[in-house]
């Protein structure tokens, strides 16, 4: 678990009651990096949890809306 691990994560700064961590193919590092440059315009038309939800829907990842701290 990565949490354990601070060691190898000095610099970050903590972790929230609540996390995620998602995988990219370094053949997307460009598409990534243009979403985290424009995130904030990107969730002002679809909110956190939407995109959240939308993204378990469309890799078949079974969740409870309950449990998304969002």
């Amino acid at each position: 678990m990565l949490k354990n691990r601070k060691d190898e994560y000095y610099l970050f700064p903590g972790w929230q009651v609540g996390y995620g961590a998602f995988t990219q193919s370094i053949q997307n590092k460009n598409t990534l990096i243009n979403y985290v440059k424009k995130q904030w315009k990107h969730h002002k038309k679809m909110s956190f949890k939407e995109e959240l939800i939308q993204i378990y829907r469309e890799h078949g990842i079974d969740f409870d809306e309950r449990y998304l701290l969002t």
